[in-house]
């Protein structure tokens, strides 16, 4: 009987790829039926189940489509990812979902119900990824070679089950590769004029609108922003100010200022392939401080500022004119500290504990700004900072050029979107002692700030440096 059934399936599928001709098969078939007592033809091949990701190679800052298919229908399944990051430290993510009556799972349409995270989020396990068990203490995500990606093996498994239990069946698996940077993009290291960073530079000969990229206190070169800049038409110099092998003096502190910022401005404007007269200037926490002071003093003249959850002025009296500071540690009576070793920055930013001398004459700024709210910001009094910028641009008459985006739940780290989390990541360690700076936020309503926060970005972008 199961021979007869193989041969029923081997001749019909013959036929259908036209392999043997048809005539006299029917026939042929007929007879066939009667020997093996009249068996009805049916195939009892079942496909294996599928995982897809669609596509497998994007953006970071693009949505894939994941799918599961050829499933039992109303069953439960587990969907995970994993991935390394550059240090090696493995990070995870899982959702929890139940099959449709057809057998298959969309994270587009469906719901999780348990896991990383809940409800019809179809890129949570992306932005849902934290350090796997075990991993090291107040890890944070961040790309450090943009040359390569992040390779996040998906998988599909039976049951409600998390990536640490060692039973759990695997049904289906794929890979897909997550970049920053773009076919064609152009990575060049910049030291030159006493300026260090990298310049990234979009596919074709320009000239292009660009962008100057500043980060905050945690210092180093922070490449990942300026790469994605680069993928969306736009030159990015990412510029470092502190902690780095090349810049002079102590790398703990700040030993340059508003020439070291201006010369890092007229390199991009001078550059060959850069519209000189579509400049703009982006920074994150102590970075808006020093974009706040590029786009109000003479001799730079950005077209638009982009603040994310940042101070108009330091703690500290700057030593000089130029904002060099010797003394960094007067701040530190405005820390709050709390058990297990975790830290607060966000008093030392309060308008009313910044130093006069310091902060910037908002005065004088002659371009759009947008500035960016996490409203659940621990690190920096972001809210009270964007009520000052407000209120002195309303008494200057120059209203018109501010913009807030103010996000509930959003933390201090708003970045580009899909990437995970941080509520608090290891800062120091002295004495054996950790310390643990806290970001502030939580995870689900996070994510959307940085997804909308993106895209209000380049809209940003495109109106004040395309138009």
């Amino acid at each position: 009987m199961v021979r007869a059934h193989v041969c029923l399936t081997t001749i019909r599928h013959l036929i259908d790829t036209k392999m043997i001709p048809c005539i006299g098969v029917h026939r042929s078939l007929a007879c066939l039926h009667r020997a093996v007592g009249g068996v009805r033809w049916k195939s009892s091949f079942r496909p294996a189940p599928l995982l897809t990701a669609a596509p497998a190679r994007a953006l970071i800052d693009e949505p894939i489509s994941i799918k599961g298919r050829f499933l039992p229908p109303h069953s439960p399944v587990t969907v995970c990812t994993q991935m390394h990051s550059d240090d090696g430290d493995l990070w995870e993510a899982f959702a929890h979902y139940n099959t449709n009556s057809d057998g298959t799972v969309n994270l587009t349409r469906d719901h999780s119900v348990g896991g990383s995270y809940l409800g019809c989020e179809p890129m949570g396990l992306f932005w849902g990824l934290q350090p796997a068990p075990g991993s090291r203490e107040g890890l944070r995500l961040r790309k450090k070679n943009v040359e390569t990606p992040y390779v996040v093996l998906m998988s599909l498994l039976e049951g409600h089950v998390s990536p640490s239990e060692r039973q759990s069946t695997e049904l289906a698996a794929v890979t897909t590769e997550r970049w920053y940077m773009a076919p064609g993009v152009q990575r060049k290291e910049i030291r030159q004029d006493g300026v260090v960073g990298t310049l990234f530079l979009p596919p074709g000969p320009g000239p292009f609108p660009a962008m100057l990229d500043l980060w905050g206190r945690g210092g180093g070169l922070v490449e990942y922003r300026s790469a994605l800049f680069a993928s969306r038409g736009y030159a990015s110099l990412s510029l470092t100010y502190l902690n780095h092998k090349d810049l002079p003096g102590l790398r703990s502190r700040i030993n340059v200022g508003d020439p070291y910022f201006k010369s890092a401005y007229h390199l991009l404007q001078d550059h060959h392939q850069v519209c000189a007269d579509r400049i703009g200037i982006i920074g994150l926490s102590y970075g808006v401080y020093v974009t706040l002071r590029m786009g109000t003093q003479i001799g730079v003249k950005p077209s638009c500022l982009i603040c994310i959850n940042g101070p108009v002025g330091i703690s500290v009296k700057p030593s000089d004119a130029d904002g060099r500071i010797d003394d960094d540690y007067s701040h530190l009576e405005f820390l709050t500290y709390y058990n297990q070793g975790y830290v607060s920055y966000k008093d030392a930013t309060l308008p009313a504990n910044l130093n006069p001398e310091s902060k910037v004459k908002l005065e004088h700024l002659a371009c759009p700004l947008i500035y960016i709210v996490g409203e659940d910001d621990l690190c920096n009094s972001s809210m009270e900072n964007a009520d000052a910028i407000k209120e002195t641009l309303k008494a200057a008459g120059k209203s018109q050029l501010f913009t807030r985006l103010s996000y509930p739940g959003a933390g201090h780290l708003i970045e580009p979107p899909y990437t995970p989390h941080s509520r608090a990541s290891l800062w120091s360690v002295k004495q054996n002692k950790k310390a643990f700076l806290l970001w502030g936020g939580h995870p689900a309503p996070h994510a959307p700030a940085q997804e909308d926060a993106w895209k209000k970005i380049l809209d940003f972008m495109e109106t004040n440096l395309r138009r």
